[in-house]
């Protein structure tokens, strides 16, 4: 039997429609949910298996991506938005009612991803989103239990579905940090 990565890609990856522009994300609520408007496609949607991402029910992986700060609004019942740790970098945002997790927003300026939220696409009413890309944080799901003699079949089954495993994040974003760093160090032209 396959590990179950995440339903969303369980089936295999589907691909992302280059026209999309955003849509509505709503939470699990039955009534009075809240909404938060994308005026933007997603950006380097990938797989996590860290543990602070909402996951659904049964998913090893969280699925992830971005979008620019000025593209995200919130449109329905801001009220029930409650930050799950103020003490962490990205301050995730979460239904009290259901408890998805509607957004994480960076507001330390000098971090190298200040000016994108995070978001799970999943969440979006429309179809058609950018594909997830990658695999993130995939040694973290033993953090959250996942027996480590199994790993070698997570990997596995990251790979059958094109979703490349990095206990990190993928290079261009691991490169974005680093330049992010060198900038401010002054070792590399801003």
């Amino acid at each position: 039997m396959a590990i179950s990565i995440h339903p969303l890609v369980d089936q295999g990856v589907k691909p992302g429609n280059s026209g999309f522009s955003g849509g509505t994300l709503t939470c699990k609520c039955a009534s009075a949910p809240v909404t938060v408007s994308l005026g933007a496609n997603v950006a380097f949607d990938h797989v996590c298996g860290c543990t602070k991402c909402w996951k659904p029910e049964g998913a090893l992986f969280s699925l992830v991506a971005v979008v620019p700060r000025d593209k995200l609004s919130v449109t329905a019942n801001a009220q029930k938005l409650k930050i799950v740790d103020e003490s962490a970098p990205i301050q995730r945002y979460r239904c009290t009612g259901c408890g998805v997790h509607m957004y994480g927003r960076i507001e330390n300026k000098n971090h190298p991803f200040y000016g994108f939220d995070f978001v799970h696409p999943e969440l979006f009413k429309e179809q058609g989103w950018a594909a997830p890309e990658f695999a993130a944080f995939v040694s973290s799901i033993i953090e959250a239990g996942f027996p480590p003699s199994r790993m070698g079949e997570v990997r596995s089954r990251l790979k059958e579905l094109k979703l490349e495993p990095y206990d990190c994040l993928a290079p261009p974003l691991m490169d974005a940090i680093a330049t992010h760093a060198a900038k401010a160090k002054g070792v590399v032209a801003a």
